[in-house]
């Protein structure tokens, strides 16, 4: 039996031959179509997928089921690709209200209701640190300079290039290893001179980090976990 499916369609008068399928966040189904492909055409494209978007769906489910986080006692939070534990502790009005200490997060007892907001904000903080101090480094080492550093809360997208050279990172990425954060960094910066993903775009990232491929398909089966 075919089962119903909402889903954005959106026709290209570009050289798009074939009908393609994305599931974007939150579970959205968009259908990438010819200009003039006919409606049965698209809708037999659909029936061939329903297996397959049921399966995506689920896993989508799952995995953001993985990732959400509850702020209790024991739970752990990434942090350059480790996990550590999360402590609740009386407050103590010297300590900030969460730091990280000695392997452990350090909530305060009265800031439970809180907690996410004071994770992003020390996520926030800790990625406009990090991320500056590392595209510093390796701007001089590429010789490609940013004209501007940007923290967004982006949740899939990790980073971008602007047109002008401005670059913009979720802080998000503060989750995981520094390994994973450069190739992030460096992926920018190469945009400075390559702005699209072409077979130079990809060569040049290459020539800079041999093994990108790795931590690329690390974002791709794992992003999902860096989120609270």
């Amino acid at each position: 039996m075919t089962v119903r499916l909402d889903y954005d369609l959106i026709r290209s008068r570009r050289r798009r031959r074939t009908i393609s399928l994305q599931i974007k966040e939150g579970g959205k189904v968009v259908i990438l179509a010819p200009f003039h492909t006919p409606k049965w055409e698209i809708e037999r494209f659909i029936e061939g997928k329903q297996s397959w978007i049921a399966e995506k769906l689920s896993e989508k489910e799952k995995r953001a089921k993985e990732a959400e986080k509850m702020f209790l006692p024991g739970e752990k939070f990434l942090y350059l690709g480790e996990r550590y534990p999360l402590e609740i502790r009386e407050s103590h009005h010297k300590e900030p209200p969460l730091r990280l200490s000695f392997g452990n997060f350090i909530l305060h007892k009265d800031c439970m209701e809180e907690a996410r907001d004071l994770f992003v904000e020390w996520y926030k903080k800790e990625a406009k640190e990090k991320i500056a101090e590392r595209i510093n480094y390796y701007s001089r080492s590429v010789h490609l300079f940013p004209k501007g550093i940007k923290i967004t809360s982006a949740k899939s997208r990790w980073g971008s290039c602007s047109r002008d050279d401005r670059l913009s990172f979720s802080w998000r990425i503060v989750m995981a290893s520094l390994a994973v954060i450069d190739y992030i960094l460096l992926h920018e910066l190469v945009h400075i001179r390559e702005k699209n993903h072409s077979a130079k775009f990809w060569a040049t990232l290459e020539s800079i980090l041999p093994d990108y491929g790795k931590h690329r398909r690390w974002l791709r089966e794992n992003g999902h976990l860096l989120e609270l």
